[in-house]
């Protein structure tokens, strides 16, 4: 029998300055419990900098053009996806040091093990991140940031 996957997690919010808090809460509020502390903070400041710039770059009325979200894990990452009605294509971009803006993506491209921009079938663009959690996974199958060694290297202690 094959493996049925996890519903993704879906939400729609207003193209509202106010929706940025509410995505970053309702995305790390749907995270099992033991990816908190791995992701958490990692996966609110992605969906912080991606719904900023879908309200800023891809919508045109304020509150009444909408930003939707997709959460889901799949091949040993969560994907996130934010889609704006924008025809856009948001790009890397190389501020210089006295620039206010313009390092969204470039916090994106260190933070996600891999990232594209979409264009929807219908109308708009999205935004893929995903961030890697397989390596945070025992071998007793629990989740958890990398510890120190079992054992210290034997080189370590010789010297």
């Amino acid at each position: 029998m094959p493996e049925i996957p996890v519903v993704p997690a879906h939400w729609h919010f207003p193209a509202h300055p106010a929706s940025v808090r509410r995505a970053r809460h309702a995305v790390t509020e749907t995270l099992p419990d033991a990816f908190r502390p791995l992701l958490g903070e990692d996966l609110s400041l992605l969906t912080s900098e991606l719904v900023t710039n879908a309200i800023r770059h891809g919508t045109c009325r304020e509150g009444e053009d909408v930003i939707e979200l997709v959460l889901w894990p799949a091949d040993g990452h969560y994907w996130l996806a934010v889609s704006d009605p924008g025809t856009g294509r948001p790009a890397l971009s190389h501020p210089d040091a006295a620039s206010e803006n313009g390092r969204g993506l470039l916090l994106v491209d260190s933070l996600a093990a891999a990232w594209t921009v979409r264009p929807r079938p219908t109308r708009g663009t999205s935004v893929i991140a995903g961030l890697a959690y397989r390596q945070a996974i025992r071998p007793d199958g629990t989740v958890g940031r990398p510890g120190p060694p079992a054992r210290p290297c034997p080189h370590c202690l010789t010297g």
